[in-house]
């Protein structure tokens, strides 16, 4: 008997099992959903309940038709979560390392934080013409406080001995952000770009509903003001998969950027 086969075989790594466990999970869910459409749709109207087929042959009509509108809708929330990254870890390191702008930078986030998005919405309307700035705008006013506030969180949890071993260094400020902060904050921007997707794909969608004739929202308005509930249904199920496709991609750049933390589990 070999080395290799008395020390039995090879444990698969937590993390693909868990991988796998979610993936099964996720089937169980979603073939729950398709037998209880089927089932409902036998007992009720189309115009409430149409079977899956119906959904299915809705979808693939929009997949080979309507992708103009996906990229619309895509291209719109990639370039609002960008910006507001940007914008809202630059207001957050300034909230962190500034202690006189602090305080006025808080004030300012905190009181965006308390604004509806309906009433962003209806500001956008009355304030800017063009459909792509209005949702530009209502998107970044809603997404901006997040990192902002993130980043904030993540300076004030710097340990303390680290910044005191930095310090004693001598450092300058750009150094003490580069070597420090930089490094510490990625993780908390990440979390936020993945909280933060999910409900930036429902924010684009309302705003594209009432502000844009082009992109999902507006195609799911003009679906339900002609009962098309196939095509609702059909544009839901697209979202969903966008999103997972989303959170897969911040999950994968969050693999790379951290590869050097390791991963730890609580039994």
């Amino acid at each position: 008997m070999t080395d290799r086969a008395m020390e039995g075989p090879t444990p698969r790594p937590a993390g693909r099992l868990a991988a796998m466990g979610d993936i099964g999970a996720m089937s169980v869910v979603v073939i729950a959903i398709l037998v209880t459409m089927h089932v409902v749709s036998g007992f009720v109207p189309d115009y409430i309940m149409p079977s899956p087929a119906a959904v299915a042959k809705a979808g693939w009509k929009i997949l080979t038709g309507d992708m103009l509108h996906v990229m619309a809708t895509v291209g719109r929330l990639m370039l609002a979560l960008l910006f507001s990254m940007i914008a809202g870890v630059l207001i957050g390191l300034i909230m962190g390392v500034s202690a006189s702008i602090r305080p006025f930078l808080r004030a300012l986030v905190v009181i965006d934080t308390g604004i509806p998005a309906l009433s962003w919405i209806l500001l956008a309307v009355f304030w800017f013409k063009d459909p792509e700035v209005r949702i530009f705008f209502i998107l970044t006013m809603i997404l901006l406080p997040f990192y902002a506030l993130n980043t904030y969180d993540g300076i004030r949890a710097l340990p303390k001995d680290l910044v005191d071993m930095i310090e004693s260094f001598r450092p300058s400020r750009w150094q003490i952000v580069r070597y420090l902060i930089a490094p510490h904050i990625v993780p908390y921007i990440l979390l936020t770009t993945k909280t933060v997707v999910g409900y930036a794909t429902r924010m684009v969608i309302f705003a594209e509903l009432v502000a844009a004739a082009v992109g999902i929202g507006s195609r799911m308005g003009l679906a339900q003001s002609s009962f098309h509930i196939d095509e609702v249904l059909a544009w839901t199920f697209l979202l969903v998969v966008l999103n997972m496709v989303l959170q897969l991609i911040v999950s994968g750049f969050e693999k790379i950027a951290l590869k050097w933390r390791p991963e730890a589990s609580v039994r």
